[in-house]
């Protein structure tokens, strides 16, 4: 298998040294060697975010200590195109710890550190560094996102879903919009037909943030979103009620266009019933509509892993999405292999396969899985 370098080591000494070049370009008393020589005293034997707030406190440290003169100069070295500095490779990325800078640093400084993000986004991501000024100045904060919601850039757009979103992974949860999210979808209302594919998928995947803590109001907004809806806004509707879709809400699945469906379920076979680890499962089913309308189905198989404490837990997969005619039937094949994965660990034992459409349970048959 290929190797891949890990993250945290795109956090390195190169670029320690390239912000520093730069710091001291723009701010020749900068103490550039005294700051590389802090930083790399302990960034090797940090983790990933360990390294972004490593950097950004000693910045801090050797910055000037009024803490919108040194922002200033922060945002001065951003600039990948000025000639005067050298290209940093993967910037969007490894320039994570000038945000973080704001994140740690900024809180007493309300507006300059959002006029600081307004700039900094376009460069490397601020969604991490929004969130203690949601928490801390919700109401200047969301008025502020709400202007950002109108704006031409769509880094800027996107800032404003991706950084309200309640359950962002990686970073601190927005409890109080997790309990009532109405200020954030507020917000994505403003975004819900945005011409950019990236505002829009960060506007579906806050909706299914929304959707974990509040399925009912989801539903509700996007059964009236779905009226008269564009094919892109369609798109967002589906990847929003993606979790639910996977759990057979009947509503979601409603509302992407899946009804009950009036289908039998015939021939499911299963090879081998005794299926050795590392090996493939193979199944394979067919469908018939019995009812006299052409049906839309969303064809899924769910896997019963069993679990360390010897229970199983439902694992969905989507297989196909078509359109049966009525009386028409379709045969369906699939095949997955039952290797390690780092997501997942396999017990040995009696495990169970499921045929779902749209949302519906029809019918499953067990296997035996054997750990050599």
């Amino acid at each position: 298998m290929p190797e891949f370098p890990l993250l945290k080591n795109m956090i390195d000494r190169q670029l320690v040294q390239q912000i520093a070049d730069r710091i001291a370009v723009v701010h020749p008393a900068f103490d550039r060697d005294g700051f590389l020589t802090a930083v790399m005293t302990a960034l090797e034997s940090l983790e990933l975010k360990q390294r972004f707030a490593w950097i950004a406190d000693k910045l801090r440290e050797y910055l000037p200590a009024d803490y919108p003169t040194a922002l200033d100069l922060l945002l001065r070295i951003l600039d990948d195109a000025d000639s005067r500095f050298e290209p940093i490779e993967d910037a969007g990325f490894r320039l994570l710890p000038i945000p973080t800078f704001v994140y740690r640093h900024g809180l007493g400084h309300l507006e300059a550190s959002l006029d600081a993000m307004y700039v900094i986004t376009r460069h490397t991501s601020c969604e991490a560094a929004i969130r203690p000024y949601i928490i801390q100045y919700p109401q200047a904060t969301l008025a502020r996102l709400h202007e950002w919601a109108l704006d031409d850039d769509e880094h800027v757009r996107r800032l404003v879903s991706e950084g309200s979103r309640p359950r962002l992974p990686w970073w601190p949860q927005l409890t109080d919009l997790i309990a009532d999210p109405s200020p954030s979808l507020a917000l994505l209302e403003r975004l819900k037909d945005d011409p950019s594919l990236y505002v829009r998928r960060s506007v579906a995947n806050h909706l299914n943030d929304i959707g974990k803590d509040h399925p009912e109001l989801l539903l509700e907004r996007m059964e009236a979103w779905s009226q008269g809806a564009s094919e892109e806004r369609l798109w967002l509707i589906n990847h929003a009620l993606r979790s639910l879709v996977k759990r057979g809400d009947p509503r979601a699945l409603a509302i992407l266009g899946y009804g009950e469906a009036q289908v039998e379920l015939s021939a499911l076979e299963l090879t081998p019933a005794v299926l050795h680890f590392g090996d493939e499962l193979k199944f394979s089913f067919e469908l018939r509509n019995c009812g006299d309308k052409t049906q839309n189905l969303m064809i899924d198989f769910l896997m019963h892993f069993l679990k360390a404490n010897g229970s199983t837990a439902p694992k969905v997969f989507k297989l196909k999405k078509l359109s049966l005619a009525p009386g028409e039937p379709v045969s369906i094949k699939k095949k997955m292999a039952i290797r390690p994965i780092s997501t997942r660990k396999y017990y040995p034992g009696r495990q169970r396969l499921e045929i779902q459409v749209n949302g519906r349970i029809l019918g499953g048959v067990d296997f035996e899985l054997v750990m050599d």
